[in-house]
């Protein structure tokens, strides 16, 4: 397979069809889209960590990330969070109905340089949503990687996605689930307090580990802090950004990042190119 991603980001968007639709939580469901034309669906190809431009007729359009793995032929995966005008009319939507998309854009986790690498992925919120075409992609290919460690933190106990998936990963071999709630429930298997509690039982390798974080600035500016302090090298610690993304191709500059655009040189950035960012107000 080709997986040089493959952008259908010229003029207007392209028209696809929803063809599954699952309610995740209260606020959180997941569409799976395909395009209608054959030989665009055929075409289309996107890197882990990459997002696509949504658009809603007559009401707007948004930047999602891509959930799913990019073997996946069937369908392209968008779990979204009805949280705005667009987002909660995607989240009226259910099979058959039409959406515009443009896409991929952005740079994707730089996974092709992961061989042999054990993965960390530390996520917080929605924030697990780029990093879980990165649990597909590591999954699908496991004798590429050593361990695989997902660390979850979300505020509140309910808030939690996936729940199945989290325990089906977590029986797997040289796999590591960890997963804090900041307000547990009566029924809360898991750890309550900060997923910064969490690096302490992480079981992997810093020396030859590759971290990657998504989720709220304050969380990942903690979280790349425990890992630094555990002795992972800057170099190999990577996150990705949230931000008013509007055109997604850096004319509009609602994205601007000092001196870069999340949506063209970004979503991910390695941590030494963007530490010094997150400690100041305005950026």
């Amino acid at each position: 397979m080709n997986d040089a991603p493959h952008a259908l980001d010229a003029g207007p968007p392209h028209a696809a069809t929803v063809v599954a639709r699952t309610q995740e939580s209260p606020t959180i469901f997941t569409l799976r889209l395909r395009l209608d034309d054959p030989a665009a669906q055929a075409a289309y190809r996107f890197a882990p960590g990459q997002f696509n431009m949504l658009y809603l007729y007559g009401v707007g359009e948004v930047p999602i990330s891509i959930m799913s793995d990019p073997e996946e032929r069937d369908g392209i995966g968008h779990t979204i969070r009805a949280i705005g005008r667009v987002t909660q009319g995607l989240a009226a939507l259910q099979p058959g109905d039409q959406i515009g998309l443009r896409g991929p854009f952005g740079n994707g986790w730089p996974l092709q340089e992961m061989g042999g690498c054990d993965v960390v992925l530390v996520t917080g919120g929605l924030g697990c949503a780029p990093v879980v075409s990165v649990i597909h992609y590591v999954l699908r290919r496991r004798e590429r990687f050593g361990k695989l460690v997902i660390i979850q933190g979300v505020k509140h106990a309910e808030d939690l996605i996936w729940r199945e998936q989290y325990d089906r990963w977590a029986k797997l071999p040289n796999t590591q689930v960890l997963v804090a709630a900041s307000e547990g429930g009566a029924l809360w298997p898991w750890h309550v307090g900060r997923v910064t509690d969490l690096f302490s039982l992480a079981r992997f390798n810093p020396e030859r580990a590759v971290a990657m974080m998504c989720g709220p600035e304050g969380m990942m500016r903690a979280a790349a802090d425990s890992l630094l302090a555990h002795r992972l090298p800057e170099s190999n610690l990577y996150l990705s950004m949230e931000r008013n993304m509007q055109c997604a191709v850096g004319r509009c500059g609602h994205c601007q990042f000092g001196s870069a655009f999340i949506c063209r040189n970004g979503p991910v950035f390695n941590w030494g190119k963007v530490k010094t960012l997150l400690g100041h107000r305005g950026f």
